[in-house]
């Protein structure tokens, strides 16, 4: 009688054991569909929107880049408002500080990236964005002692020699644009790492941290943007003649950019910034592909040859990092469970005051409140001509 209530206990372990192991493939198949969903969505929406914006600018005559980006930023968070208020998300508080803090670097960081590219040539603005993934692995490495195998800084290295082939041609440097320049990669690489670690440590979602910190970023923007377009393009965009197609194309604009905001964060935060950084180099060489191809914009072999290193590069990047993340998943070998024949009546016990301590009230208390992780803040989404 013992031993068959033992062969019992033991099958219905086998079954636990097979059951988690089942869900646990499962939820692992939905993390990698979700995060294969959010590249997917950023690089749809952030070429849109450099499409769109660049028929603003060359068409259209919309100049003002800061502007435009709070105006993103305010739809951003009417929409993010409404959705909450369908309980399609749930709000999450987070300290005012935090928020804040985060909110306000965020926005800096925008308004500087604009700053960089007016106050550069195109060429040493591209060195920029290059120089952010290098600096963003110094900081992981020193601040959060993050380590990177020569394997994955070899393959973004082939990354960044085949964008910098492709997109950099003059490099004029100038003393208060290379002061810009430092400060914007500076704030670009800490307001990255920061969403990543906020939706980490504190356990919110992408659309929670973009909701409550958005308003601020937007506030930035919407106070500086007049001034900073001003200075970089010498017109008032109060004073420009916003006709029908101009309304339409800003509409559409800001349409684009609740996604772009949406994957963003969700990119970054369920992977890494250094993966978002290559990501935002495969838009790059996208957009350009783009250009080549569709716009009949003039390229040379090595415009060509630059986008097929990169792609490589990317490539490559991509097959290290899945294949060390699935190493760290296996991990060492978990013990074997034990047989019936190893599994007494006194061993047997356990097991009913295992189950009344997982269904005990004190255990659910404990247990960490889950939240949606629907589809980080759109960065400048323009590219000068």
């Amino acid at each position: 009688m013992g031993s068959s209530s033992c062969s019992r206990a033991a099958a219905a372990a086998g079954e636990e054991e097979m059951s988690s192991s089942t869900a646990a493939t499962t939820d692992g198949a939905a993390s990698r569909l979700g995060v294969a969903g959010a590249l997917g969505m950023s690089v749809t929406s952030s070429v849109a929107i450099v499409i769109c914006n660049k028929y603003l600018i060359s068409t259209l005559g919309f100049f003002f880049a800061t502007t435009l980006t709070s105006w993103h930023l305010m739809v951003t968070f009417c929409t993010l408002y409404v959705a909450q208020r369908l309980r399609f998300f749930e709000a999450k508080p987070i300290d005012a500080r935090t928020v804040v803090s985060f909110g306000l670097l965020n926005g800096i960081s925008i308004g500087l990236l604009n700053l960089c590219l007016g106050f550069n040539s195109v060429g040493f603005y591209q060195m920029t964005k290059l120089a952010i993934i290098p600096f963003t692995m110094l900081l992981e490495t020193i601040f959060l002692s993050k380590k990177f195998s020569r394997s994955i800084k070899a393959s973004l290295m082939v990354l960044l020699l085949g964008v910098g082939i492709a997109s950099v041609t003059d490099l004029q440097l100038n003393l208060l644009g290379s002061i810009i320049a430092v400060l914007t990669i500076a704030a670009t690489c800490v307001s990255q790492i920061l969403t990543n670690q906020i939706q980490r440590r504190l356990k919110v979602s992408s659309t929670q941290l973009l909701y409550q910190s958005s308003p601020y970023q937007s506030a930035v923007l919407l106070v500086t943007g007049p001034f900073v377009d001003r200075l970089l393009t010498n017109r008032d965009v109060f004073a420009f003649s916003y006709t029908m197609q101009v309304v339409a194309f800003i509409v559409l604009s800001c349409s684009i950019a609740v996604c772009v905001n949406f994957s963003t964060f969700l990119v970054i935060g369920t992977t890494s910034p250094v993966t978002y950084q290559v990501l935002g180099h495969l838009k790059t060489c996208l957009i350009l592909s783009f250009g080549y191809v569709l716009l009949r914009d003039p390229f040379t072999f090595r415009n060509v040859a630059g986008i097929l290193v990169a792609i490589f590069g990317m490539g490559l990047y991509s097959f290290f990092s899945v294949s060390e993340s699935r190493k760290k998943a296996e991990g060492p070998s978990p013990p074997l469970p034990l047989s019936s024949s190893q599994m007494g009546e006194k061993d047997a016990e356990p097991l009913l005051g295992g189950a009344a301590a997982k269904s005990s009230p004190w255990n659910e208390a404990k247990g960490v409140q889950s939240f949606d992780e629907v589809p980080r803040t759109a960065k400048t989404a323009f590219t000068r001509p």
